[in-house]
């Protein structure tokens, strides 16, 4: 019983000690570079749990015990240093509208580009429907915008409140007591509201009936934001693909329990969507290094490999013959190249991906 009491009352105290979450606002890149931010961390407070710091910082329950998986989630400690998972990468979609990725428990924004101006994409956490409720996959649109909606539970939720001695009226006005929050949106499949919450520490969580749960103060940005008719795509994509700087990195976020047959060690789907990004460029990947990233998933972007520049792509596709001409102001240059490469790969990989990439393409310019 003393440690139910504990347990309530650290709960108390996490939720009256939060300050509002924000989004930051990203500016997408020109040169088509889809990984964003960088990884930063913070202390934590005496009176801090693991929820309050992910609110304070935009985040989920998932995205900060994946990034902080030895760190007790009610009681982190004074000084603890917490992880925050503020690099990430875009998912794989038209960059358009809302793009909300089920897995990864995160909407993405893209907001109507302005004339001369660079996009911009705003960023949230969210909770989804749980096992048997799943949120669907789908392309729709905001149909409409409410305040202070009321709530009217569905037979099949009342029956499962009933079945556990917590009945519920036919209407729930919009107050405390409502888990919708105070704003709700409604998407063409009109079952499905992308709303607030009164339960906030459920964000990062599956813990509803299909809907879309975010943090109160995030849902009340956002609804002031979005216009009647933006589009909603419902993805869903554990594991994301980005390159920056023509380095490709993998983003892997944990399945869905009823996708294992799907997913589970299983490179199909990131093969795909490195297919979709790369363009038709040549590309030299750590499929080990990728491997690891889908089986042991920390929501960071990893390092699996790079672009190959245009003359080092000239010269794999020569035969042995062409290859035998090559005069020395050639070879010199090709040299210059590899130099360029070893120091990117030096930049930008693990020594180990650093090793076994530089091993490939010494080998594919020698034959």
């Amino acid at each position: 019983m003393k440690i139910s009491i504990k347990f309530i009352a650290i709960l108390i105290i996490s939720l009256s000690n939060v300050s509002s979450a924000y989004a930051t606002r990203y500016e997408l890149s020109d040169s088509g570079d889809t990984v964003l931010g960088e990884i930063s961390t913070v202390m934590a407070d005496e009176r801090d749990t693991l929820l309050d710091i992910a609110r304070r910082h935009g985040f989920g329950y998932q995205d900060m015990k994946l990034v902080n998986p030895d760190v007790d989630t009610w009681l982190p400690g004074e000084g603890q240093e917490i992880v925050l998972p503020t690099k990430f990468i875009l998912p794989v979609a038209p960059k358009k509208g809302i793009v909300l990725n089920v897995p990864e428990m995160r909407l993405y924004y893209y907001l109507p580009k302005e004339k001369g101006k660079p996009q911009e994409v705003l960023t949230y956490p969210l909770g989804v429907g749980r096992a048997g409720w799943n949120t669907p996959y789908m392309n729709t649109t905001i149909i409409q915008k409410k305040k202070n909606p009321n709530w009217y539970p569905p037979e099949s939720i009342r029956k499962e409140h009933e079945e556990k001695g917590d009945p519920l009226p036919k209407i729930v006005e919009s107050g405390p007591d409502n888990p919708l929050g105070y704003y709700a949106m409604r998407l063409g499949q009109p079952d499905y509201l992308i709303h607030g919450t009164n339960r906030p520490y459920g964000v990062g969580m599956r813990v509803s009936h299909g809907c879309i749960r975010l943090y109160p103060e995030d849902i009340e940005a956002l609804f002031s934001k979005v216009s009647l008719k933006t589009s909603v795509n419902i993805i869903n994509q554990p594991y994301k693909i980005g390159v920056k700087d023509n380095v490709i990195y993998l983003e892997a976020h944990p399945f869905l329990d009823e996708d294992i047959e799907q997913f589970e060690n299983n490179l199909t789907s990131v093969v795909a969507l490195i297919v979709e990004v790369s363009n038709e460029k040549k590309y030299e990947l750590d499929w080990s290094a990728a491997y690891d990233a889908i089986n042991k998933p920390n929501g960071l972007p990893i390092a699996i490999g790079m672009y190959l520049p245009d003359v080092i792509e000239a010269k794999l596709t020569e035969n042995l013959n062409d290859e035998l001409q090559v005069n020395v102001s050639e070879k010199i240059a090709r040299d210059e190249v590899q130099t360029k490469v070893s120091e990117k790969l030096n930049r930008a990989l693990s020594q180990a991906e650093k090793v076994n990439l530089e091993l490939r393409l010494d080998s594919d310019l020698k034959e």
